[in-house]
């Protein structure tokens, strides 16, 4: 769509794009620290296997989430904007290598040490955390600013 055909938006439309605008970082930032956080229990109940396993999840839960974010943006980038440099089969290409990537390491880290692959699962749940930490921060902005 161009400027022409887009519709004015109101200033409470852009002041809610500018909040979604944030949102993406902070839930990576929130990511990182929650990872860091974390290393420390995974170690105290995996071992050093259990530690090692759980940076490997955070690490592959990281990547494959600024992938989702990239592939959904460019999905949408390309339905909304015919005109769109974005190839259609890359995106569902690098939908396809989220989940091989996952799988892969998964099953490598299985293989290698049970205890490595429960914080592996840990670590593929930091997404999980990352997105309840933000519903809470919304819920704080939303309602603390009324009292």
């Amino acid at each position: 769509m161009s400027d022409a055909e887009r519709p004015e938006l109101t200033p409470r439309a852009v002041r809610l794009e500018a909040i979604y605008d944030r949102v993406l970082p902070r839930l990576l930032r929130v990511m990182l620290i929650a990872s860091l956080a974390l290393l420390l229990p995974a170690w105290w109940f995996y071992s050093w296997a259990g530690a090692i396993g759980f940076a490997a999840g955070a690490l592959v839960s990281y990547v494959n989430f600024r992938a989702l974010a990239r592939g959904v943006e460019g999905l949408a980038d390309r339905i909304v904007n015919r005109h769109s440099g974005e190839k259609g089969r890359r995106i569902v290409l690098r939908f396809l290598a989220r989940y091989g990537l996952v799988g892969a390491a998964a099953y490598a880290i299985f293989k290698g040490s049970v205890l490595a692959f429960r914080g592996f699962l840990w670590g593929l749940c930091l997404p999980v955390a990352a997105m309840m930490i933000e519903a809470a921060f919304e819920a704080y902005a939303a309602f603390g600013r009324d009292s």
